[in-house]
C-alpha cells in the first residue's frame, strides 16, 4: 500500500518506563502531536519494568485511545535496567528509524523534527541530542542553544565533568555522551547493541563510543533538558561510580 505520508519512513519510539503513570500520557500526547503534524508514520513501544504505580494500565488505556498499532505495551517481570530495556524494545520495532528517549518528559518531543531534518540533510546513521552545544546545526534556523533546566549547580557540574572526562579519555566526537535522546537507523542500532556490554546509564556512553569505532556517521541537535516533572530521579551514587568504571573499561577495550 502506498503511504500517504510526506515521509515514507516509519519511526519507532522506545520508551522505557518505571513508575511513570503521571508522565506517560503527557509524553505520548506530545509525541503523537509531533508525528501527526509532520505527517509521519509512527509507533511507541512502552517497555515497562513491572511498575507498581499503574503505569501499565495507563499504557493500555493509551493503546485504546491511539490504537494498538501506535501504542505497543511490552512489559517485563521486574526492574532490569535501562540498557536491557532498549534491547528488549528493539525486538518489537517495525520502523526504519528508532528514537530512544526518556518517558519522564525531560526530553521534549518538539526536537524530533530537527533530528529527522538533520538526518535527511546529511544521510546520517545517528542523530543525538546535546545539552552542551549551541551551534551543532547552524543550517537549521529553528535550532536553539542546548541547555539544562531544573538542576542545581552541583548536578550541572557533575554532568559537565562526566562528559569532559569521557570526551578527554575516549574522544567520541560528540559533546554529550550521557544524553539519552537519540535517533538511529534501525540496522545501525541493532548492530551496535549486539556488541554493547554496559548496563544502566553507562549504556548510552558506550553506544556512542562503539558507533564512532564502527565509522557510523553521527550528528548533533541542541536540546533543552528539563528535570523530570513527576517522580524522583533514578540517578544515584551507584550510577556515578559505574560511569567512571565504564570510561576506563571502554578506554581499555575499544
Amino acid at each position: 500500500m502506498k503511504s500517504t505520508s510526506s515521509d515514507a519512513h516509519k519511526y519507532s519510539v522506545i520508551l522505557p518506563t518505571y513508575n511513570e503513570r503521571k508522565n506517560l500520557p503527557i509524553v505520548v500526547w506530545l509525541l503523537a502531536r509531533v508525528f501527526r503534524e509532520n505527517k509521519l508514520d509512527w509507533e511507541i513501544i512502552v517497555v515497562d519494568d513491572a511498575s507498581p504505580d499503574g503505569t501499565q494500565e495507563v499504557a493500555r488505556q493509551l493503546a485504546k485511545l491511539y490504537g494498538e498499532d501506535k501504542i505497543v505495551l511490552k512489559p517485563r517481570p521486574g526492574k532490569l535496567g535501562l540498557g536491557t530495556a532498549y534491547i528488549y524494545g528493539l525486538d518489537f520495532c517495525t520502523g526504519d528509524f528508532v528514537i530512544i528517549m526518556d518517558a519522564d518528559f525531560s526530553h521534549h518531543p518538539k526536537f524530533i523534527p530537527q533530528f529527522i531534518s538533520l538526518q535527511k540533510t546529511h544521510n546520517l546513521d545517528i542523530v543525538t541530542g546535546t545539552r552542551y552545544r549551541s551551534n551543532a546545526i547552524p543550517h537549521l534556523p529553528e535550532a536553539m542553544p542546548g541547555g539544562v533546566h531544573g538542576w542545581d549547580l552541583k548536578r550541572k557540574l557533575v554532568s559537565r565533568g562526566a562528559n569532559f572526562l569521557a570526551s578527554t579519555v575516549l574522544s567520541p566526537g560528540v559533546s554529550d555522551l550521557t544524553g539519552s535522546f537519540r535517533l538511529y537507523r534501525l540496522p545501525v542500532l541493532q548492530h551496535i547493541i549486539t556488541v554493547t556490554q554496559s548496563k544502566g546509564y553507562v549504556f548510552q556512553m558506550e553506544m556512542m563510543v562503539r558507533a564512532k569505532a564502527f565509522g557510523y556517521s553521527i550528528g548533533e541537535v541542541p536540546i533543552t533538558f528539563v528535570d523530570r516533572i513527576y517522580g524522583e530521579s533514578k540517578l544515584g551514587a551507584n550510577e556515578i561510580v559505574s560511569y567512571a568504571k565504564g570510561i576506563w573499561t571502554l578506554f581499555a577495550s575499544v
